[in-house]
């Protein structure tokens, strides 16, 4: 497909107010311009979109993560869709890199919502025709649309980056039962063994509480995965359990890093090497920080994007093994 040509005429790639970073590294990657829009927050709080350009008859990509001011972003992802359809838009695709109310999947207790139906569906009334999104908490989160879902996932980008590590005898360990199944995809694919830490929260507080690693990690490189860290609290707590138990090196690869200045302040102290991330969030509170480094995942959304538009498959971006892609993903001016 040639992004000058004909091919892409009718496509259009728009950023929310919380994906403007990611939007502009996904159409540099594809060589066509960003979409024009404005978003404008009015002193009362109210919330204004504009359109600032014809989308009649054109394939419109919203990129939007629910992240680090999810009831804002929210919102405005509703206003974007409906701003779209009254334009006569052909399609919408709600391209949601990180999704905020992921974790509110179950009615686990009385009285309580569940939170990220209650997203989906008002996303789908908005007007969006299909949803992208990396790495939900649970996959079984695409049930909730009943339009088409595409689930990326950051590990084929994370698992490059892990094969370029100069490592002694590394593990692969999961923080948690809850994310084992994904650590297992890691160590399959790697050739690395595992070990889990398991973990309980008493409470609401996003505390949670280490209680004990299975596994051997004594003299070993420990490799930490998770989907993401808001407190950086489980982190801090597991690093504190492996070092104990005799790890040689702490890094840690993160889906999503919503992590705040408390957090930070948290993991420089927890004795992690390394803490990789994705950008599907915008993070400035990581911005320069030796300890964080972001490795891109827009080539990963822009080749989706594409082939939404070829009308290819999407498929085989879940077990990436397209080099170039990956090479893209890793390079520092992504």
């Amino acid at each position: 497909m040639d992004p000058a040509g004909e091919d892409w005429k009718d496509i259009r790639i728009f950023a929310g107010s919380s994906g403007g970073a990611l939007a502009t590294r996904m159409t540099r990657y594809l060589g066509i311009p960003l979409g024009r829009s404005d978003v404008r927050q009015f002193s009362d709080g109210n919330l204004f979109v504009r359109i600032g350009e014809t989308v009649r008859e054109k394939n419109v990509y919203l990129i939007q993560p629910i992240a680090l001011r999810p009831n804002e972003e929210f919102t405005e992802i509703l206003f974007w869709l409906d701003a779209f359809k009254r334009a006569s838009a052909k399609s919408v695709t709600a391209v949601l890199p990180y999704f905020g109310y992921a974790k509110g999947d179950k009615k686990d207790e009385p009285r309580v919502s569940i939170r990220a139906r209650v997203c989906a569906e008002s996303i789908e009334l908005a007007g969006a025709d299909r949803v992208v999104c990396l790495d939900l908490h649970s996959p079984q989160i695409q049930g909730f649309f009943k339009r088409p879902v595409d689930h990326l996932y950051a590990q084929p980008v994370l698992q490059a980056y892990i094969r370029r590590l100069a490592l002694e005898a590394p593990v692969l360990v999961s923080p948690d039962l809850g994310f084992l199944k994904q650590t297992r995809r890691y160590a399959e694919a790697l050739g690395f063994p595992m070990a889990v830490g398991e973990k309980i929260r008493r409470g609401h507080d996003e505390k949670a509480e280490v209680l004990e690693i299975m596994g051997d990690v004594s003299g070993r490189d420990c490799l930490v995965t998770d989907d993401f860290t808001i407190s950086g609290g489980t982190l801090a707590d597991l690093a504190r359990g492996l070092k104990d138990r005799g790890a040689r090196r702490l890094i840690a690869f993160l889906s999503h890093n919503l992590i705040r200045p408390e957090g930070v302040a948290r993991l420089e102290q927890a004795g992690y090497e390394k803490i990789i991330t994705t950008d599907s969030v915008d993070n400035p509170y990581i911005v320069g920080h030796p300890l964080f480094q972001t490795v891109s995942v827009a080539p990963l959304f822009a080749e989706t994007v594409r082939r939404i538009h070829a009308q290819e498959s999407v498929s085989s971006l879940f077990d990436l093994d397209d080099q170039s892609i990956l090479n893209s993903c890793l390079d520092p001016n992504c």
